[in-house]
């Protein structure tokens, strides 16, 4: 039995899932004549209280999408020093939009609105770059699934309206963040220019994401995923495992925390941990101890089975999800507790 905890993203369809894709009922979506499509999209702008949404084959393309849509070339986005958009889109905003990143050095992935305000460039100053963009990150992955304080998103909605400024949310893990928060989508909604979410990470389906925002930005959007290449025909079959996705495999997500929570009191047990970040959605980061080496450990558990990721410097990653068993977390934790180096 190979128990695989690189990442939430290596799930495969469930039999249920399964059936509804083989049941859509397809069209040309380049054509937005899927039907499939077209209702995933309008449940889940009704759902976050958005004016439209469209489907994109990947959370990269939808954030890039996103960029390009709020921003002009030689302008600048502000995000955190450990977002994905800077650091795990493959340099996609500075070579498709022309855009340069102001880095705040924040907790885990998280930033305050004063940290922000300190980074917006005076507008009149044409020595300076025109910020023109924040983007947020919730779940962090890099942060360890840490949540975001939605009044502190609020604070920043605030300095983005005084400072005329777009407000961009990277929500690949967002349904972890709101399960784990108690919050509701229209809530982020309410907040953001635009957002993005994935369906093929925490809520199991194979393929897809999707960016939301008004009419006119989706318009734009539309031209922008053709000239990206992101434009599919019969993407039904994909959009019907979306929506089982949205439908069933939500409130479940909450069982991926407790499982990770007990995956890290099981590292805080080792002698080979020296430390366990916070744990509060499915993601869990931890450091090996001076002298463990990291490629070590990970090769001592792939041993056993059990697949895991380093991130360099002694930093090392699991993630929980629906193919993540009760059974194979006794099985874990048992060789976490077995382990010596």
């Amino acid at each position: 039995m190979q128990i695989n905890l690189i990442s939430d993203t290596v799930t495969k369809p469930t039999e249920g899932m399964l059936e509804a894709m083989m049941q859509a009922e397809v069209g040309d979506d380049v054509f937005k004549q899927d039907p499939t499509v077209n209702a995933l999209e309008a449940k889940v702008a009704e759902m976050f209280g958005m004016e439209a949404a469209l489907f994109f084959p990947s959370g990269t393309m939808a954030n890039q999408t996103a960029i390009k849509i709020h921003t002009q070339p030689a302008e600048q986005l502000i995000c955190d020093k450990w977002a994905h958009v800077y650091n795990f889109e493959g340099g996609g905003a500075s070579f498709n939009s022309g855009v340069s990143c102001a880095l705040i050095d924040g907790d885990r992935g998280m930033f305050t609105a004063t940290q922000v305000e300190k980074l917006i460039n005076d507008p009149e100053n044409y020595h300076l770059a025109k910020t023109t963009l924040v983007a947020v990150e919730n779940t962090t992955n890099k942060g360890g699934g840490a949540c975001w304080d939605i009044e502190e998103l609020k604070k920043i909605n605030e300095v983005c309206k005084q400072h005329h400024l777009n407000y961009h949310l990277d929500g690949a893990r967002l349904f972890n963040a709101m399960v784990a928060k108690g919050e509701e989508p229209k809530q982020y909604g309410n907040l953001f220019n635009t957002i993005s979410i994935c369906m093929s990470k925490g809520l199991g389906a194979p393929v897809g994401s999707l960016l939301i925002g008004t009419e006119e930005h989706i318009k734009k959007a539309i031209r922008i995923r053709k000239l990206f290449g992101g434009a599919m025909r019969q993407a039904g079959y994909l959009a019907a495992a979306a929506i089982y996705a949205l439908n069933n495999n939500v409130d479940r997500l909450a069982d991926d925390h407790k499982k990770a929570k007990a995956l890290g009191a099981a590292l805080e047990n080792s002698p080979l941990i020296k430390k366990v970040e916070p744990i509060e959605t499915n993601i869990v980061i931890f450091y090996t101890t001076v002298g463990v080496d990291e490629n070590e450990f990970v090769q001592k558990l792939a041993n056993k089975n059990i697949l895991i990721i380093g991130m360099g410097d002694g930093k090392l990653r699991m993630v929980t999800h629906l193919y993540f068993t009760d059974k194979m977390l006794e099985k874990v934790v048992a060789e976490i507790g077995k382990l010596e180096m």
